[in-house]
């Protein structure tokens, strides 16, 4: 061939190659963690970030204060003006290990919200603020400092631009709290020889403390920068010492000053782990021993691109790509690692434990903190389950190491400590579902057996296995209510709901095992719910002992029996049963009472309105802001009238989600890890599990898309599928109606898939109108 032809070819290639990058989606471009910030949670934003990380570095304007009670928003509010450091652990209860760049007259003190110069905090604009997945960037203008962090997935990069002069610093604020963390226990951090800075905290949040007094939570870190620095001390407080290359105990802080040309960047590295400084060390040296800022970023980006591109949409508003991807960031985001790359973990009962290896020397699976599951069921797990089921797989094996380690299974962990938060447990059905779905490359035997304890074993519970009334539910078919001394709850109404739920989910299980007596046992349980309906009043109502029915009875009454809600809200808490609900309320009344709950709670942005507050909605009729009634809107499906899910699923997509720093997930409310944000990816592709697993062939309810194309990308370990498309017809904002639903050109008979055809791969295909299908 000619050398021209051969110079042709190559442009060609290089031309094709260019246009194939160009035409690659960057999904990242779609996400927008500022949004919903505003009264947010501490674990809420953590843009550096890498999918499921253990590296959490981010902003905080007030991480410093702490909050009274372990779970009030803290950490970065929207409507905050300045900066007081970048933390690297950002998890439920976890936080700590604060960085701070400043320059000019050394100041250790972070200073207060309202008055700035009082520490070391500076004010920022928006318009120099950039935040995505797996990247920030912020100007401080007191300094006039451009600070940017990301991350591996148990490394933490932080990079400092300053400007010329002698007196640019770096602060290590470590020994003090942060976030939800609680108050500090013990801490250091030292200077090493080689030029390292490393160290540890030890901290005792507010839950800990609650639900498994004594117990601690640690923080380690090993940190390596790029530059030398010409000056270095330790402090506490106000308190300075030049010099001195170690501090220990509550408030201690190193830092280090350089010389700085105009523009000069300093990089850290921060190894984190939470077992120890050695393994913070590994954990460097295995992710990141010669990876660059830029380089970290870039493979940071690639990743979260991956993880988003599981699910790919087109068609659809700018906000409504906006707000689906940011709500898959959200549930990619939380619960993120906590063991490190050799397999070592923190144990519940202490020390360090070793999660077993394979032959290549890496850890079969990994280890996670969590919050609570409660409510997790009706969207993480079956988002999970679709689209991230190794990830699932693992969340269940990582479970399991706290229960090998202290006999009881724990609703929410941090660094495997039980921080219940919410008195119950549901991660038996966590368990169940994940097997009825099809995942079961866990320790099967020995979940079922955690599972079986954890509904109905209630001997030596200890406080943080949550449950702690199971023996009262077995004894009287129902959770007893006791009205509390002032400051004190009972939860009897809701609790047997939630117990009578995950019976029925390991019941399932059991039948599948072959253990009938179990099978007998748990199905009954499930059955409990039956035992507070009250049929004058056709709402759950909690019981006494005796078998009365509370007094001065008010459906809208919260926390009465009820936890974050009321009985208007839990009565439609059936979801392992919702025929048998539907027929003790009556199919008229039912939807009639339901429909009118939904026109009610339109006006108040189906939550609590404007109001910034986590809790603005428990005496609403509905409240999307919290985990007892997402299923509400996909009841419809089994009272035939499945056009009133697709009307009220589509006006809580446009409504009560927002894309503004605080209109985002209602106003102020509780976004819990990903839980509010899986909930809008699941229905605005119109795919819903109201029994989130618990059945023993789980069925996807259907209801409308927003996108006039879907696919999502199957993991082939686990589903016979390569991908799911969801094509939708006549695809217009008015058109909001689905009609007759059809798998792979054959129409299907109700508004619901099973959950194993759907993963055999195919095309979902909706007809929608601006028009009800004809009952």
């Amino acid at each position: 061939m000619r050398k021209e032809n051969w110079m042709l070819w190559l442009l060609l290639l290089v031309s094709v190659s260019r246009l194939g990058a160009q035409e690659k989606k960057d999904l990242t471009g779609y996400v927008d963690p500022l949004i919903g910030t505003a009264h947010c949670r501490w674990f809420h934003f953590a843009p550096g970030a890498s999918p499921f990380g253990m590296a959490k570095p981010g902003p905080s304007t007030d991480g410093s204060y702490g909050n009274p009670n372990g779970w009030e928003a803290v950490g970065y509010d929207y409507r905050h003006t300045s900066i007081e450091g970048f933390p690297n652990f950002h998890e439920f209860q976890v936080g700590g290990v604060v960085l701070m760049p400043t320059k000019g007259t050394l100041v250790t003190v972070p200073g207060k919200l309202d008055d700035v110069q009082s520490g070391y905090r500076s004010a920022f604009d928006r318009a120099e603020e950039k935040a995505t997945a797996g990247y920030y960037a912020v100007t401080l203008k007191r300094y006039g400092i451009r600070a940017e962090v990301t991350s591996t997935e148990r490394v933490a990069f932080q990079r400092f631009t300053f400007p010329q002069g002698t007196d640019s610093h770096i602060l290590f604020d470590i020994g003090n709290k942060q976030g939800e963390s609680g108050e500090v226990k013990d801490a250091r951090v030292y200077l090493t020889p080689d030029g390292r800075i490393e160290g540890y905290v030890i901290t005792l949040p507010s839950y800990v403390q609650k639900y498994q007094a004594g117990a601690e939570v640690a923080m380690y870190f090993s940190a390596v920068l790029d530059k030398q620095p010409s000056a270095h001390g330790t402090f506490r407080g106000t308190e300075q010492t030049p010099g001195a290359k170690e501090i220990t105990g509550k408030g201690a802080g190193l830092y280090l000053t350089f010389d700085t040309k105009a523009n000069e960047a300093v990089t850290v590295r921060l190894g984190l782990s939470y077992t120890s400084i050695e393994n913070a060390r590994g954990n460097l040296q295995a992710e990141a021993a010669n990876l660059a800022f830029d380089a970290a970023r870039q493979q940071n980006h690639q990743k979260w691109n991956d993880y988003l591109g599981r699910i790919t949409v087109s068609g659809g508003s700018q906000a409504d790509l906006t707000k689906f991807y940011t709500g898959l960031y959200h549930a990619v985001l939380g619960r993120g690692l906590a063991s490190d790359v050799n397999g070592a973990y923190p144990k519940n009962t202490g020390g360090n434990g070793q999660i077993p290896l394979n032959a290549q020397g890496k850890p079969v699976h990994n280890h996670y903190n969590t919050d609570a599951v409660w409510g997790a069921f009706w969207n993480l797990t079956p988002l999970w389950a679709l689209v991230y089921p190794e990830y699932y797989s693992d969340f269940v094996s990582s479970q399991l190491l706290v229960y090998n380690d202290a006999g009881w299974l724990g609703d929410g962990i941090a660094n495997s400590k039980y921080v219940s938060g919410v008195g119950t447990n549901f991660v038996s059905l966590v368990m169940a579902g994940a097997y009825n779905y099809g995942i079961r490359d866990f320790d099967v035997n020995k979940a079922y057996e955690a599972a079986l304890k954890n509904e109905i074993g209630f001997e030596n519970r200890p406080e943080g296995a949550g449950k702690d009334d199971v023996e009262r539910f077995r004894k009287y078919g129902y959770v007893d209510h006791i009205d509390p001394a002032p400051g004190q709850w009972c939860f009897s109404g809701s609790h047997t709901l939630e117990y009578s739920f995950s019976a029925f989910a390991v019941a399932q299980w059991a039948k599948k095992l072959g253990k009938k007596d179990d099978y007998k046992t748990l199905l009954k349980m499930s059955n409990s719910w039956k035992n507070i309906f009250d049929p004058a009043t056709k709402y759950v109502r909690p019981r006494r002992a005796d078998g009365q029915f509370v007094d001065n009875f008010n459906p809208t009454e919260p926390w009465r029996g009820f936890q974050e809600g009321n009985a208007g809200q839990y009565s439609f808490y059936v979801p392992h049963d919702p025929k048998g609900l539907i027929s003790k309320i009556g199919k008229s009344e039912f939807n009639k009472r339901l429909d009118s709950i939904f026109t009610a709670a339109q006006k108040t942005t189906f939550g609590g309105g404007t109001t910034i507050d986590a809790f603005s909605g428990l005496s609403a009729p509905y409240n999307h802001g919290n985990q007892p009634c997402l299923q509400m809107p996909w009841m419809f499906n089994f009272s035939g009238k499945p056009h009133l899910t697709q009307k009220w699923v589509r006006a809580i997509c446009n409504e009560f989600y927002g894309t503004e720093g605080i209109h985002g997930y209602g106003y102020g409310q509780d976004e819990d890890q990903g839980q509010l944000g899986a909930w809008y990816v699941l229905s605005a592709i119109g795919l819903f599990d109201v029994q989130g697993g618990a059945a023993a062939q789980p069925e996807m309810q259907i209801g409308s898309s927003l996108f006039d194309k879907v696919e999502i990308k199957l993991n082939k370990k686990y589903y016979k599928g390569d991908k799911i498309e969801i094509v939708t017809h006549n695809n217009a904002p008015a058109n909001i109606y689905l009609h007759q639903p059809s798998f792979n050109g054959k129409k299907l008979k109700q508004n619901a898939i099973p959950f194993s055809l759907l993963t055999q791969g195919g095309t979902l295909e909706y007809q929608l109108t601006d028009k009800p299908a004809a009952l």
